[in-house]
């Protein structure tokens, strides 16, 4: 099994609401890609609750092997969040994939 772990910074908003409410939208079409695509075994989304510290969003994903992660990663409903949802409000992307 592989788990897959990004994190995200997003740009500065014009409004603690505005950022927490992208970061919502996120969370739920992220959640909702279990659904969709079949390599898929867990995906998790959650905020960071400290200020102090640089990483606003982590995603964790489970799937069998580095292989799914790439199907997972082209899959056109991920790849659509990423490009239309993610981008635009991305500055900064951390990943790691782990055997465990």
């Amino acid at each position: 099994m592989v788990k897959h772990v990004v994190m995200f910074k997003l740009i500065p908003f014009e409004t603690e609401e505005a950022k927490q409410n992208k970061l919502e939208e996120i969370k739920t079409s992220l959640e909702a890609l279990k659904d969709k695509i079949e390599v898929l075994h867990h995906i998790q989304v959650d905020f960071n609750c400290n200020p102090a510290e640089t990483w606003d969003l982590i995603l964790t994903t489970e799937l069998d092997s580095l292989e799914a992660v790439s199907i997972y990663a082209n899959h056109p409903a991920h790849v659509a969040i990423s490009k239309d949802l993610i981008g635009p409000v991305k500055a900064d992307r951390a990943c790691v994939d782990y055997e465990y």
